[in-house]
């Protein structure tokens, strides 16, 4: 999946260079919006953080099972970043979310908000969902930008959502349903970041 300078495609365990220089390279910039794992209960075991390859083999078996869909964001030719639909799920929801993050390098030239796009697309228009929601932390003010910027709706507080950067934090809740979008989000972000209309391309971070 294309659109200009962006490209989403799965995520391969030949990434793990790249995918690891712009990691460490961007680790103060991605540390306070990153997963972390809680400290284990008495009776739980103790969880290390995944390898790369252990990482990418989760992922796919994840994809393989229906449950994700792993991607790893291209901009100019160059890995700049990640974007994972998870959660997957069928039946009467039909329903995911997303998750991602982008090299500090880049942001602010719309490549995040590219990436969201093509990913909302493909899972309404390929994939078959009909629901897509992103979560982040209220203080996540570039990231929140994102989802505005592409016309996700607010619905609300999940109090203690995630465990982020050490702790358990609250999480804003933005969605968007197939019927919201019916020219495609990709379409919609490309008429709103044209020169000219309010805000522009200006919308790039992390989450």
């Amino acid at each position: 999946m294309a659109d200009g300078d962006v490209v989403l495609r799965p995520i391969k365990l030949r990434d793990q260079r790249a995918w690891r220089e712009v990691n460490r390279r961007n680790r103060d910039w991605l540390r306070p919006w990153e997963a972390t794992i809680p400290p284990p209960t008495p009776s739980g075991p103790v969880t290390h953080r995944p390898t790369y390859r252990q990482m990418v083999r989760h992922l796919r078996a994840e994809a393989s099972a229906g449950r994700m869909l792993p991607f790893v964001i291209e901009y100019q030719g160059r890995l700049v970043g990640q974007l994972t639909v998870a959660g997957i799920t069928w039946g009467s929801m039909c329903s995911a979310h997303v998750g991602y993050w982008v090299d500090e390098s880049v942001a602010g030239r719309g490549v995040m908000p590219t990436a969201v796009a093509l990913a909302v697309d493909h899972c309404f228009r390929t994939v078959g969902l009909h629901r897509v929601e992103v979560c982040i932390r209220p203080e996540n003010a570039p990231s929140r930008r994102v989802v505005e910027k592409l016309g996700f709706r607010e619905e609300g507080l999940r109090p203690r959502y995630l465990h982020i950067d050490g702790a358990w934090r609250d999480h804003l809740v933005f969605a968007l349903t197939e019927e919201e979008v019916p020219e495609g989000l990709v379409r919609r972000w490309r008429r709103r970041a044209s020169p000219g209309s309010p805000g522009g391309h200006n919308a790039d971070s992390h989450k």
